[in-house]
């Protein structure tokens, strides 16, 4: 169930870092309450997963599932570049993460 949750630490992650997009510096009422309410939840459940988990792994995986969920959306959302450089870059924070919980003997 940690694992769940850091996941979804990750996924909120990804929210409040496209929201700060769409919040335009906080000058936008309701993309910058999502944007806030997605930064509460996201380090509430990564609060919850550093208990059971080591922290270094939960941060690592946090931080990573927000990076490539972040990069991804902002291919698509903002037709950011999607070139081999930054999609080999991808690949290897999923292959860290996936590292990290294979090594991680929770």
């Amino acid at each position: 169930m940690t694992w769940v949750l850091i996941v979804l630490a990750g996924l909120f992650e990804m929210g409040w870092a496209i929201g700060l997009k769409y919040s335009e510096g906080f000058t936008r009422l309701w993309p910058s309450v999502w944007t806030i309410v997605s930064m509460v939840i996201s380090l509430w459940l990564l609060s919850i997963a550093v208990k059971v988990l080591p922290v270094g792994t939960a941060y690592s995986v946090w931080v990573g599932v927000g990076a490539v969920g972040t990069v991804i959306l902002g291919i698509v959302l903002f037709g950011e570049p999607a070139n081999a450089g930054r999609l080999i870059s991808v690949a290897c924070i999923i292959a860290g993460i996936v590292g990290l919980k294979l090594a991680t003997p929770v």
